[in-house]
């Protein structure tokens, strides 16, 4: 392994803006460039702007009517 390549940290861009940011530990919001973009992000995902794609399962205890379950004489 080089040295050059320990001390000179990968750039990556922030993902909400773009803008570079080095990837080290003086990069406190990284991968984000600032928190401003962190919490824009966060917001996203909370707001459920982004989502993972896929299919819902059913809830295993639902039979798919409105009645409840029947009660049990034990």
């Amino acid at each position: 392994m080089k040295a050059e390549s320990i001390s000179t940290p990968r750039i990556v861009a922030c993902p909400r803006c773009g803008a570079p940011v080095p990837w080290a530990p003086q990069s406190r919001w990284r991968p984000f460039c600032s928190e401003r973009c962190k919490l824009i992000d966060l917001g996203d995902w909370a707001t459920e702007r982004y989502r993972i794609p896929g299919v819902e399962s059913p809830d295993p205890g639902d039979d798919g009517g409105d009645t409840p379950p029947p009660l049990r004489d034990d």
